[in-house]
């Protein structure tokens, strides 16, 4: 839900409404055209993400879980402690 709450967030659409509507609909390519504020089959629209990107989005996304499964050490910020 959070990409597409963000999509429409964006596109200064009541995001709420936005990811309810696309829930409401179980077809898998169903969604919201943020340019057009209609809602329908995005593949029929025209509207897909290019090959390219996905592969790239997903190749960088296991790197990193990959280089934080092998790191035996990790730096983070520690929690402030409350009063």
């Amino acid at each position: 839900q959070a990409p597409a709450r963000q999509i429409a967030a964006n596109a200064g659409a009541e995001a709420s409404i936005v990811a309810g509507k696309i829930l409401e609909n179980k077809g898998p390519t169903f969604g919201f055209n943020a340019q057009t504020g209609e809602y329908g089959d995005m593949i029929a629209m025209g509207i897909v993400d290019p090959v390219k990107v996905v592969r790239t989005a997903l190749q960088d996304a296991a790197s990193v879980a990959g280089l934080l499964v092998t790191t035996e050490a990790m730096i983070a910020e520690a929690p402030k402690k409350e009063s």
